[in-house]
């Protein structure tokens, strides 16, 4: 029986069987104003798990054993579900929440257990030489500011001199990510940066939206969460600020976030690092040996949205991560060190996801000792309110690799001063 989480309102949802093996914990949310982002991905994790129980016997004959713990997005909770989930043998975390990576940072490193932040988190943790637990491939923050402002490049012909553009971010470490980086290309580039924070949960924006219809930037960014990204798609709808100006980050482009503004959100864009929709072939095994069963998690309700895919890329992600790790050493029943391993040493080809029933689903990338980030690339999305869809407008679009490196081993070589950390890889 799965044993019922300390301080949590959910207990373990995967239908894995008794004797499960290998424990992947699931910090998630389904309550409080980041709910709606929150169920989503939390679905497409737990369904991708059962999928792999229900249809392959679990990894390398080992049964998976999901224990999901409830945050609220709270980062004191997120801390107490780690520290109430690490004793069950847990492999991987996934906190999605940049609040609480931050604060398991230190932790997971000083006990041993990877954790991966799939495109959130402390974007300088993909320097695997000081950042030894911590994952955040296939993309990071940074990697998203460069990848807004290159096609911002690219659709003004090359130039952003003497424009003015506005980020719009949740005022918390998760919305100060890009700052940095956005303030390095708007010095590149010639840009003025307009700082717009947005106190947690982001319900209250009028004076942001003020200012912005009284200075008219010419692009608006968007780093929101939860209830804040529908909030500002409806503020930009109210002040009719060009949508196909606005771009979110990759957690501001989900239906969620635009429905509610209704035919009015169409042409708003978000950069995304996965695809839409479910014309893969992974969704047939899921109706029938997930969805058909009755084994769906939460309502069953999500499939297909871009939220449940990220959840279930997440999950594809720890699942192929143990198999390297199992490859690796030879062995089934795998070591946090060991996950750590195949993590590190995990190969996302196009070959792979196409096995997976995944084709063309996520951008290319290879991991390594040093590199944790991924090939930091991202797409552009365009919300269609008629069609209910999100439009696919680029291919995945790669970021400033030099810039971003650089900011990285600057940030990273600061945090392993501050803590005597020794870089390790050589």
């Amino acid at each position: 029986m799965k044993k019922l989480i300390t301080a949590m309102v959910l207990g373990s949802v995967c239908a894995g069987p008794v004797m499960a093996e290998l424990t992947f914990p699931s910090l998630s949310y389904r309550t409080g104003p980041y709910a709606a982002n929150g169920i989503p991905f939390a679905d497409g994790y737990a369904d991708y798990f059962t999928l792999i129980n229900e249809r392959d016997g679990g990894i390398g004959g080992e049964m998976i054993n999901m224990i999901e713990c409830e945050t609220g997005y709270n980062t004191e909770k997120g801390v107490e579900c780690y520290e109430s989930t690490k004793g069950e043998g847990a492999l991987l975390y996934q906190p999605l929440s940049t609040g609480i990576t931050y604060q398991l940072i230190p932790r997971v490193s000083a006990d041993g257990i990877p954790m991966h932040t799939l495109g959130y988190g402390r974007t300088s943790a993909s320097d695997g030489e000081v950042f030894e637990w911590i994952f955040n491939y296939p993309a990071t923050y940074w990697d998203g500011a460069s990848v807004a402002i290159k096609y911002l490049l690219d659709e003004n012909d090359g130039s952003l001199e003497g424009k003015k553009i506005a980020l719009v971010y949740h005022n918390s470490a998760y919305g100060k990510e890009p700052i940095r980086t956005l303030t390095e290309l708007s010095e590149e580039h010639g840009f003025e940066l307009m700082e717009l924070p947005v106190d947690h949960p982001g319900q209250e924006q009028k004076s942001q939206w003020l200012q912005i219809r009284r200075e008219q930037p010419d692009n608006v960014i968007m780093w929101g969460w939860g209830v804040m990204n529908q909030v500002a798609i409806q503020e930009a709808v109210n002040i009719r600020y060009p949508m196909d100006q606005f771009i979110g980050i990759w957690w501001s482009g989900s239906e969620n976030d635009v429905r509610p503004a209704g035919d009015r959100a169409s042409g708003y864009k978000a950069l995304n690092f996965h695809a839409v929709g479910d014309d893969f072939a992974l969704y047939d095994d899921l109706e029938e040996y997930v969805w058909s069963k009755g084994l769906a998690a939460g309502a069953g309700d999500q499939a297909g949205t871009v939220l449940y895919n990220r959840g279930i890329y997440a999950a594809m992600i720890a699942v192929e991560g143990a198999k390297k790790a199992q490859e690796i050493h030879g062995v089934t029943d795998i070591t946090p060190a060991q996950m750590r391993d195949g993590m590190e040493q995990l190969e996302m080809t196009e070959e792979t996801m196409t096995e997976l029933g995944l084709e063309g689903f996520g951008p290319t990338f290879s991991a390594s000792c040093s590199n944790h980030g991924g090939s930091g690339q991202a797409a552009i999305n365009q919300w269609n309110a008629e069609a209910d869809s999100w439009e696919v407008l680029t291919d995945y679009i790669q970021s400033d690799q030099d810039l971003i490196q650089r900011l990285v081993e600057e940030d990273a070589t600061a945090y392993a001063a501050e803590n005597n950390i020794e870089r390790r890889c050589e």
